[in-house]
């Protein structure tokens, strides 16, 4: 196949592309099949190619490709797929990132889990950023760095060889039999990882799992700029201006959060909370030398965070996760309390990840006792002082309460807040998220910053432009989203009081806890326990199916939070706790309502449904 053909087919796919492509940050899980990520998309794709159709209704009726746009997106798998095609590969073995480190650190990270050697092959200068000694001593990676002078030249190596290309272009570069895999660089852009034959095909999931969990793929617009420089089009021009935003950006964060201190953005909220757990173990090692690192999780919180948190200690034999238990008749303050105490006679580094609210049960803690159990000074079992805790707090769900300025209620705690960007920061218009700390963790967020840049999760020019425009206006939206949360929680519990539902209280929401999303636990019927589960899931799917069918504008089968239209609805225990352990997950109906939309519809239809009941 002549690749003008193919450059042909892609110029009029990127002519007629739906506007959504580059404007989502979250998909529809009606039309999804997490097993088939990525391939059902492709799969119909080609089909389209093959019948030369690039019609716009044809590209809006495939599947969705990935549910959220960290792991990938239409315009992502149209890249790799036009990438394998010029490489005669297999779409599967192409994989686009957002950062240009996180693929290389994805293969080391796998190869030190199986005791695989790694040898990183390059012929240019490498790039300040990759700092060999980091990845060696805080990350646990073994590798050789070698420099070449040619492909020609290419060792033989007992283990796994990696290759970088910098700035070649994609359809120059020779995929020697030599090469395991071969990343290539591309300047503001990321890079495209190419995993070269079938002895190293094991390796494309664990690689999906890091662009999953640790870092983002390649963003839509830039996805859009290197597929237009492939087929010769001539990208668009913008101005850029980044200082200015990023000005604008870091204002809007300190004023937010009321604190002073040293904010950093990164390219979504699980990056940011993977330079903060990197930052923290670094910080250890050069404070703690060789003290265990405990990281307390809740078992039952947004499955990236508890997935990610033990993929961390999962490469380091010093570090290990202790359950944070905080829902369903635990109390969050008297767990961190018996933990802490446990891990100070250990004379062990703990670091507390914690949402509050609490995701999806909404609750939040006594927090005077919250502060008070941080800031409780422990022995070790010796009888000396025990190093003191990091509360790594997320407040994705209510970004605008003040815990962190002077006189706030963790000022007082090293504490470092971090929030989703795609949520109420962006109004879902990007994944860029933020983390900022109090006055106590200055030299933590230099940590936390060193390795936002190692990984090159930071932000993109144009995430950093949509929170410049966005978050002026956040607190305003949080306020009004609230308000139609508030009044249809009421109505529900009007309508159908059996019902349980999980949401703060006023007296909460005078203290600044107005978040816009709410847990429905419906009432079931049966008489065995599994009768009464298996009544109420398929009851959760009948609301759902119910509001997204008579609301088709507004109501979204979506794991989505903090947009600015519409309300978004979906089962944690089937989405955003996808990796949580069985045991721990909620098949209950989440809510999440927007500033802007039909509220006495949404009434309408829900009442229709007590009525079917």
């Amino acid at each position: 196949m002549g690749h003008t053909t193919l450059f042909n087919y892609i110029k009029d796919v990127l002519e007629n592309q739906p506007k959504n492509w580059l404007k989502l940050t979250t998909h529809r899980l009606d039309i999804y099949d997490e097993s088939s990520a990525k391939r059902q998309f492709l799969n119909q794709f080609e089909t389209l190619f093959n019948n030369n159709n690039s019609d716009l209704s044809a590209l809006n009726n495939l599947p969705t490709a990935y549910d959220y746009i960290r792991l990938g997106h239409p315009l992502s798998c149209v890249l790799e797929w036009t990438v394998a095609k010029i490489q005669q590969l297999n779409p599967d073995n192409v994989i686009s990132f957002s950062s240009e480190t996180a693929p290389i650190m994805a293969i080391l990270r796998t190869n030190v889990l199986n005791h695989k050697n790694t040898q990183i092959l390059y012929t240019d200068e490498l790039p300040s950023f990759f700092d060999t000694e980091l990845l060696k001593s805080v990350y646990g990676y073994r590798f050789e760095l070698k420099k070449i002078e040619n492909l020609s030249s290419i060792p033989t190596f007992e283990g796994s060889t990696i290759f970088i290309a910098q700035q070649a272009e994609i359809g120059t570069i020779d995929l020697d039999a030599k090469i395991d895999f071969l990343v290539n660089f591309q300047a503001h852009l990321g890079s495209i990882l190419l995993v070269n034959g079938a002895h190293n095909n094991a390796y494309i999931s664990e690689i999906q799992h890091v662009r999953r969990r640790e870092t983002i793929a390649m963003t839509p617009a830039n996805c859009l700029r290197l597929l237009k420089t492939i087929t010769s089009l001539t990208p668009s021009e913008k101005n850029s201006n980044l200082e200015a935003h990023k000005a604008t950006v870091l204002d809007a964060i300190a004023t937010i959060t009321n604190s002073s201190t040293k904010a950093v953005v990164g390219s979504s909220g699980l990056s940011i909370q993977y330079a903060i757990m990197m930052g923290l173990i670094h910080d250890a090692q050069d404070n703690h030398k060789g003290k265990a690192i405990k990281f307390i999780v809740p078992p039952n919180c947004y499955g990236g965070t508890n997935d990610q948190a033990r993929r961390v200690a999962a490469c380091s034999d010093n570090v290990s996760i202790v359950d944070l238990p905080v829902d369903g008749g635990n109390d969050m303050v008297q767990s961190i309390d018996r933990i802490l105490t446990q891990i100070a006679a250990e004379d062990a580094i703990p670091y507390i990840i914690a949402e509050i609210p609490t995701n999806p049960r909404v609750e939040v803690p006594d927090l005077v006792q919250l502060q008070a159990v941080l800031s409780k000074v422990r022995k070790t079992s010796t009888g000396a002082t025990a190093i003191d805790p990091v509360f790594i707090l997320d407040q994705t769900f209510c970004p605008n309460v003040h815990f962190l300025g002077d006189g706030a209620i963790l000022s007082s705690v090293r504490t470092i807040s971090y929030v989703s960007g795609s949520k109420f920061p962006s109004g879902g218009r990007c994944t860029a998220g933020y983390c900022i700390g109090n006055t106590k963790t200055d030299a933590l967020m230099d940590k936390v910053e060193l390795h936002l840049e190692l990984s090159r999760n930071a932000a993109t020019p144009l995430q950093i432009e949509v929170l410049a425009t966005q978050m002026p206006s956040m607190n305003q939206r949080i306020h009004q989203a609230y308000q139609n949360t508030r009044a249809f929680v009421n109505y529900i519990q009007e309508t159908l009081p059996e019902a349980k539902i999980n949401f703060v209280s006023e007296n909460l929401a005078h203290q600044g806890f107005t978040p816009s999303v709410f847990s429905l636990d419906l009432p079931t019927k049966g008489k065995a326990a599994e009768e009464k589960e298996a009544f109420k899931r398929a009851l959760n799917l009948k609301l759902i199916r119910l509001m997204i069918t008579e609301i088709p504008k507004e109501s979204t089968f979506c794991v989505s939070y903090g947009q600015l239209n519409g309300c978004y609805w979906t089962i944690p225990a089937t989405s955003t706790q996808g990796t949580t352990k069985e045991g721990d997950k909620d098949y209950i109906v989440r809510v999440s309502m927007s500033p802007n939309l039909d509220l006495e519809l949404h009434k309408k239809v829900f009442l229709k449904f007590v009525k079917e009941i």
